[in-house]
């Protein structure tokens, strides 16, 4: 794919993915533009599917909206609360953890840094830039799997991981881009660029894609 392909891909995916269910982290983020909110739902949502992340958050949410209000929480509780989302038993430790550190180095607040939101517990690149872009607006590129398998798929990086992907992604994506480009892909990616057997006879990028690594398609 080249540099230029880029801007009608993006057009493309602003109508494509309207047909689809927005991630539930967005839908966190529109909903209150609270940063706490959208870092302990990013939190849920690894290895989680997106229905249940959101109806965990829901219930969480209503024992608690703040890092005080949910520090004060059993543990069991907040295990209660997010089943069955993936790793549950870790998950609910780390939110009691990130709450504490929240408190005791932030004042209560979530940092607007990816740097400092990198030493919270259980918070990796992806958690970072999705808390740092939905909740301050601030410019980063979220790269889950989805992002670095479809810029792979297309071409228009080439990378073994996640990490290398956002490093390229930083220097080779418009950065008018960098704050919508996971939304875009993440629907996507759900729905019809699939890890296996893709939908390529339904999609409209298949000029541009160099469907790198597609063994079967549909």
């Amino acid at each position: 794919m080249r540099d230029e392909d880029i801007h009608a891909c993006v057009r493309i995916l602003k109508r494509e993915i309207l047909r689809w269910k927005e991630p539930v982290v967005g839908v966190v983020a529109k909903a209150s533009r609270d940063p706490f909110q959208i870092l302990i739902s990013t939190v849920l949502s690894l290895r989680t599917k997106d229905q249940t992340t959101a109806e965990a958050s829901a219930r969480l949410f209503r024992l608690a909206t703040t890092p005080t209000a949910m520090r004060a929480i059993p543990r069991l509780a907040i295990e209660r609360a997010i089943y069955p989302v993936g790793f549950y038993r870790t998950k609910a430790r780390h939110i009691h953890e990130i709450c504490r550190d929240l408190l005791v180095r932030y004042d209560g607040r979530v940092p607007d840094e990816i740097d400092e939101l990198l030493t919270l517990k259980g918070v990796g690149r992806k958690t970072a830039n999705l808390v740092v872009t939905m909740g301050f607006r601030k410019p980063g590129i979220c790269v889950d799997i989805h992002v670095h398998r479809i810029s792979n798929r297309w071409g228009y990086i080439r990378t073994k991981t996640p990490a290398q992907s956002e490093e390229i992604l930083r220097r080779r994506l418009p950065r008018r881009y960098w704050l919508i480009y996971n939304d875009l892909l993440v629907p996507y990616g759900q729905n019809l660029c699939t890890p296996v057997s893709p939908h390529c006879s339904q999609c409209k990028l298949v000029a541009y894609c160099e469907r790198v690594g597609v063994v079967k398609s549909r």
